[in-house]
């Protein structure tokens, strides 16, 4: 058996393995091809670029098995079994609890600057104008009508791909090895910088922010581990509490399916950093709110240092 010193090398070696692959892989594929794609205007390319965006989420699972295989780590303790008996609080809260906290987020911002609220979604229909569609606002919104009920009740299960490739890798794999090394609140911060680093190539591509902001693209990048930290904060508590990734996989799926909701109700599609969208400060105030409870109850139950095994 490997001592205490040994194990605790392996696991460094393990996550800096894993952080090494899966940075090097994604900011290849987002600096070198998808980065190439973003400036064409040609649909069909620009439905490759739109693709591959999303098709990055798988990466860093990639590099779940890359880095298992080449340290020899195997495939036990893989956190991805459900364990739903005794969990169904956190599964409801995972599936609905993000769209709670993103229209508590958006009602707060229109109450903070109602002239921002449009009934009428005018800016979603300048938007279907800008692709050459004229759409009815009754129309749109009998359409915006049946999206939210489909983002409601799908986005999880439509997402639940991607949006796996993802957190088996940052809650299933990073969260609890990243546990055994530091206590609760800096392995919380330095877990969301990371997975907010990761997305920095496609933050400076305008991903989330846009490209009109002072001080682009840092100011985006900033933002986003921000932002990663807040909703990290969330997806690390279910995973800690069910000592699974599938509530986190919900999570975000729901809220990658929800977010952009609220924006089609602004007269100007809002401010990324402010809102009505969940990246933004008082959009996703809600979010800030609940990842503060949720990481005193975490710490109040004596989550610190470390993680038992699945």
């Amino acid at each position: 058996m490997e001592n205490s010193s040994n194990s605790s090398n392996m696991e460094t070696k393990r996550i800096m393995t894993f952080l090494a692959v899966t940075f090097i892989i994604t900011y290849f594929v987002e600096i070198f091809v998808i980065g190439r794609l973003a400036v064409s205007i040609d649909p069909a390319i620009q439905t490759v670029f739109q693709f591959l965006v999303a098709s990055v989420m798988l990466i860093p699972s990639i590099g779940v098995v890359i880095t298992r295989i080449i340290t020899k780590e195997g495939f036990k303790n893989l956190w991805i079994k459900p364990n739903i008996k005794g969990n169904i609080k956190y599964y409801v809260f995972a599936w609905f609890g993000m769209i709670a906290l993103t229209l508590i987020g958006a009602a707060i911002y229109f109450t903070v600057f109602p002239d921002k609220f449009d009934g009428n979604m005018t800016y979603l229909i300048n938007m279907y104008k800008a692709t050459g569609q004229n759409v009815s606002a009754e129309t749109l919104k009998n359409k915006m009508f049946i999206q939210v009920a489909m983002a409601i009740f799908l986005s999880p299960i439509f997402n639940a791909l991607f949006c796996f490739g993802e957190e088996w890798a940052w809650r299933g794999y990073l969260l609890p090895k990243m546990m055994k090394k530091f206590k609760l609140l800096p392995m919380l911060l330095i877990n969301g910088v990371i997975w907010g680093l990761w997305h920095a190539p496609l933050t400076a591509l305008g991903h989330n922010y846009g490209l009109n902001y002072v001080w682009f693209p840092f100011t985006g990048i900033f933002a986003m581990c921000m932002f990663c930290i807040v909703i990290g904060t969330i997806f690390s508590y279910l995973t800690i509490k069910t000592k699974s990734c599938i509530p986190a996989v919900i999570a975000h799926g729901s809220l990658n399916g929800f977010a952009a909701v609220a924006m089609y109700f602004t007269v100007d599609g809002g401010n990324p950093f402010v809102g009505p969208g969940a990246t933004g400060i008082v959009g996703g105030s809600a979010f800030i709110v609940t990842a503060v409870i949720l990481y005193f109850l975490l710490y109040k139950a004596g989550i610190s240092e470390n993680v038992t095994e699945e």
